[in-house]
Order: structure tokens, then C-alpha cells, then sequence
């Protein structure tokens, strides 16, 4: 398969239950590195490349940070407010120049790494399918959606060139929309 085959048949997660179900078993089976990851995933968007490339220095007392995004060269504004005090304690518990280091030498861990992570916790709560490092993305995007029901701006946070990309890449279906169709009404 191939990584834009992958990033294709990755979920968000729609369920907010499941979104807690994932961090409770990345904190019990993976370890807090990995529920870090997650967790700032889930609430920034950032693909899994640039995620990685954080280092402690970054984010230590910062709610906000600058950073430019890996694929489309451009600078994105990260907004760690809400999940600050969270990441401030996990920092002062790792001896790393890097946010999610290897426990192999002194690098971050590696895509495939942050891969297996998810999918063993996933698994470990019966999310069977559809999981990989682009799921806090593609969630992040979903539930932004669903609470602002603002396509241009999550268009601009994710860099897509046209609203309908973003849609289809949050996976708002033909379902939800026919749902919302038959509900509709003035």
C-alpha cells in the first residue's frame, strides 16, 4: 500500500467516546510519549512529519508556536492553550532534546513507529480499522467541522487548495449529508 493509499483509507475518529478510549489506552499500553502525541495531534492537525520534528525547547512555557509545515513550506501557527498544562508536565519528564524521542539513540521516533503505536492502542479498544498517523489529522479536521461548521477556515488551517478536498478529506460522506438533508427543513 502506498502512503497516499494510507492516508486515504485513514478515519477520523467520530466518536468522541473513542477519542477517549485512544487516549486512555495510549496512556495505559503505550506511554505517555505516545498519548502526548496523540493528544497534541488530535488538537493541532499537524501531520505526523512535523509532529516529530518538535523538540522540547519548542514548546516548553510556550502556549503558542510558530512552525512551518514540512510539506507545503508554509508557516501555521500553532494554538496549544487547551492543552498546555498537560504538555508542560510531560516535558519536565522527559531527558531529550526531542518531544517524542526513540527510546534507540537520540532521535525522535519514526513515522512507522508512531504507526504502530496507534494501531496497538487502537486495537486494544476495538477501534478495528481505518487507524494510522494521519487519524489526528484527519479527526482534528473532523470535529473542527463539526463544532464550527467553518469549511474556509479549516481549509486555511489544513493548506488544501479547495473546500471540497477538505470535505472529502474529513470524510463528511454523502450519508451524513443526506442525514442532515432529511432534517432540514424552513
Amino acid at each position: 500500500m502506498t502512503a497516499g493509499n494510507q492516508i486515504k483509507n485513514v478515519q477520523p475518529i467520530r466518536s468522541k467516546e473513542k477519542i477517549e478510549d485512544m487516549k486512555w489506552s495510549l496512556k495505559k499500553w503505550c506511554g505517555e510519549r505516545d498519548y502526548i502525541l496523540f493528544l497534541i495531534g488530535i488538537n493541532t492537525g499537524l501531520r505526523i512529519g512535523d509532529l516529530l520534528k518538535l523538540k522540547t525547547s519548542d514548546l516548553k512555557r510556550k502556549k503558542k508556536l510558530v512552525i512551518l509545515e514540512g510539506k507545503t513550506k508554509k508557516p501555521r501557527t500553532i494554538n496549544l492553550t487547551n492543552i498546555y498544562d498537560e504538555v508542560q508536565q510531560y516535558i519536565k519528564t522527559i531527558d531529550s532534546e526531542w518531544l517524542f524521542p526513540s527510546r534507540k539513540g537520540n532521535n525522535p521516533i519514526t513515522p512507522t513507529q508512531a504507526y504502530r503505536q496507534f494501531n496497538k492502542a487502537a486495537r486494544m479498544v476495538d477501534i478495528e480499522e481505518g487507524i494510522g498517523t494521519h487519524t489526528c489529522r484527519k479527526s482534528f479536521g473532523y470535529w473542527f467541522y463539526k463544532q464550527t461548521k467553518d469549511v474556509a477556515k479549516l481549509q486555511t488551517i489544513l493548506n488544501h487548495s479547495h473546500p471540497e478536498i477538505t470535505l472529502r478529506y474529513i470524510g463528511i460522506t454523502d450519508e451524513e449529508i443526506e442525514k442532515d438533508l432529511q432534517n432540514f427543513v424552513l
